[in-house]
C-alpha cells in the first residue's frame, strides 16, 4: 500500500467521529490483568451477567444438500427460490436443487435477480413476486448477498410497505415467511444470524434488517458447494469470515458462549484458509472454513460488529465495493491505532493466527492479505476524498 494511500483511509477513520466512538466502546475496556486480580466467586458472578439466544437448526457436512427438499417441504408446497443471476446456474447446483424439491413434490417458482450488495428494491420486487404466486416457503441459495436477500424477501412478503422503514424503526414487523438458506460462499455467516444488509437505493445507505424472524428455519452448510468459488471470492468471504470472529471478540458485549466460538472461528481460518486458496482439493480445510464462517454468522448475531464494518458499510454501499475487499483495505488502518485500547485481546488474536504478541498483529493481517492477493486501499476500491463527507 502507497503511503498516501494508508494515510486516506487512516483520515476517513479519523474523520468518522461516531464510528471512533464505537471502535473505543466496543473493544473490552477492561485489562486482562485487572481480570485476574477477581477472586474466583467475583468471577463466577461476572460471567452471569450475559444473555444468549440464536434459534437456528444448522445442517452441516459434506454431502447434505441431499436433504433440501426433504427440509423444505417441512414448511410449505410452493416455494420461491432465490439466487443470483449466474454462479448457481454454471454449478449446476441450482438444476440439481430443482429436482431435489420435484422429487418431494413441491412446486417452485425461481427469483434470480439479486445483485452483490443487494438493493431495497429487489428485495420488494422478490417479495410482490412471492405474495401474488402464493409462496409458502423461501429457499436461497448462494453468497451472502443472496441470503440478505432470500431474508428480506421472506420478511417484506408478510410485511407490507418499504423494508427501510423496518430498518429504521419507523414501523415493527409482524413475522416472515419460513426460510431455507443454502450458503455457497463461506464468507457471511448469514446462514447463522439474524441479519440481512441491504442498500437503500436512493440514499446508498448499506443497514441491517435485524430481526428474530428471519433466521432461517434450517441452514443447510455442504462444504462441497463452497468448492465451486473463485479463488477472489474465497479470498473476500474468507477474509470477511475472519473479521466476523475478530469484531464479536473484541466487542464490549461479547459473551462467553461467543467468546468460545469466536476464537474458534479466528483459529480454523488461520489454519485453514490459506491451505483451501491454494490447494483446492483439501476438503478438511473446505469444511474448517465453512463452519468458521457460520460461527462467524453466530458471534456477531450476538456480540455485534465493530468499527471495520461499521466505516465498511457506508463505503461499500456509495461505490459497490466487494465487502471483503473494504473490510482489507480498513482492518489493519484501524488495528494498528485500536491495539493499546486492548492489547490482551489483540495479542490473543495475534496467537490465534500463529503470532506471539499484540504487537505482530497487523504484519500477520498484512501478510495474510498479500497471499490472499487482497490486499488493498479505499481508493484503489474507487472511494474519492470527496466521498468522506458523505461516508461519515
Amino acid at each position: 500500500m502507497r503511503q498516501e494511500e494508508w494515510n486516506n483511509d487512516e483520515k476517513y477513520c479519523r474523520k468518522n467521529k461516531e464510528e471512533t466512538w464505537y471502535i473505543k466502546n466496543q473493544l473490552t475496556n477492561r485489562k486482562d490483568t485487572d481480570r485476574m486480580k477477581l477472586t474466583g466467586s467475583e468471577e463466577a458472578m461476572a460471567l452471569k451477567a450475559f444473555e444468549y439466544e440464536l434459534p437456528v437448526h444448522l445442517i452441516f457436512g459434506a454431502g447434505k444438500a441431499e436433504c433440501i427438499g426433504k427440509e423444505v417441504k417441512k414448511y410449505g408446497k410452493k416455494v420461491l427460490i432465490v439466487t443470483g443471476r449466474g454462479s448457481t446456474k454454471r454449478s449446476g447446483l441450482l438444476d440439481r436443487v430443482e429436482k431435489l424439491l420435484e422429487a418431494e413434490g413441491l412446486e417452485h417458482l425461481l427469483f434470480d435477480e439479486v445483485e452483490p450488495n443487494p438493493l431495497a428494491s429487489t428485495a420488494e420486487k422478490g417479495a410482490q413476486i412471492a405474495r401474488e404466486n402464493g409462496c409458502e416457503v423461501v429457499l436461497g441459495l448462494g453468497g451472502g448477498s443472496i441470503m440478505d436477500c432470500s431474508k428480506s424477501i421472506a420478511f417484506a412478503a408478510v410485511n407490507e410497505g418499504k423494508i427501510f422503514d423496518y430498518i429504521y424503526g419507523k414501523k415493527t414487523g409482524k413475522g416472515a415467511l419460513p426460510l431455507i438458506l443454502v450458503p455457497t460462499t463461506c464468507g457471511t455467516g448469514s446462514e447463522g444470524n439474524c441479519f440481512a444488509v441491504l442498500t437503500d437505493d436512493e440514499t446508498k445507505d448499506k443497514k441491517s434488517l435485524r430481526d428474530y424472524s428471519v433466521i432461517a428455519k434450517a441452514s443447510v452448510i455442504d462444504p462441497e458447494l463452497m468448492m465451486t468459488m473463485p479463488k477472489k471470492v474465497l479470498a473476500s468471504v474468507g477474509f470477511d469470515a475472519l473479521c466476523h470472529c475478530m469484531e464479536a471478540y473484541l466487542s464490549k458485549a461479547c459473551a462467553p458462549v461467543t467468546e468460545l466460538f469466536a476464537k474458534e472461528g479466528i483459529r480454523l481460518i488461520g489454519e485453514n484458509l490459506v491451505k483451501a486458496y491454494e490447494n483446492y482439493e483439501d476438503k478438511d480445510a473446505w469444511g474448517a472454513i465453512s463452519l468458521a464462517s457460520t460461527y462467524g454468522g453466530m458471534v456477531i448475531n450476538q456480540a455485534g460488529v465493530a468499527a471495520p464494518h461499521g466505516l465498511e458499510h457506508p463505503a461499500s454501499g456509495l461505490r459497490n465495493i466487494t465487502h471483503g475487499r473494504g473490510l482489507a483495505a480498513l482492518t489493519p488502518v484501524i488495528y494498528k491505532k485500536s491495539i493499546p485500547a486492548a492489547p490482551e485481546r489483540f495479542a490473543e488474536i495475534a496467537r490465534l493466527l500463529g503470532g506471539k504478541d499484540e504487537n505482530e498483529l497487523v504484519d500477520i493481517l498484512e501478510q495474510l492479505l498479500e497471499t490472499l492477493e487482497l490486499k488493498t486501499s479505499l481508493g484503489n476500491e474507487g472511494v474519492k476524498m470527496e466521498d468522506v463527507d458523505w461516508m461519515t
